[in-house]
């Protein structure tokens, strides 16, 4: 008889899309969320991001990441299943 593996220890936590420019009001949530975490860089609705590694770049599309140890993570949309 062989023993089970415990599940690995995930670090969950929330997530939020980074809305277009055009998107006034998920803008302001995005803003309160990320605090003194984040930052417009453009007028094309890219933000700078602190993360554990360093400043990041997140655009339209692109996941905020903020695990459960209190980091944010940036994850990359895919434009390829854009239309």
């Amino acid at each position: 008889m062989t023993a089970l593996r415990p599940a690995p220890k995930f670090d969950h936590g929330a997530a939020l899309r980074v809305p277009s420019p055009k998107d006034a009001k998920a803008r302001h949530v995005l803003w309160q969320w990320l605090g003194e975490e984040g930052c417009p860089l453009d007028d094309l609705g890219a933000v700078q991001v602190s993360t554990a590694f360093g400043p990041v770049i997140a655009r339209p599309g692109d996941w905020i990441v903020l695990s459960h140890s209190g980091h944010y993570h940036v994850a990359r949309a895919s434009n390829a299943w854009d239309a």
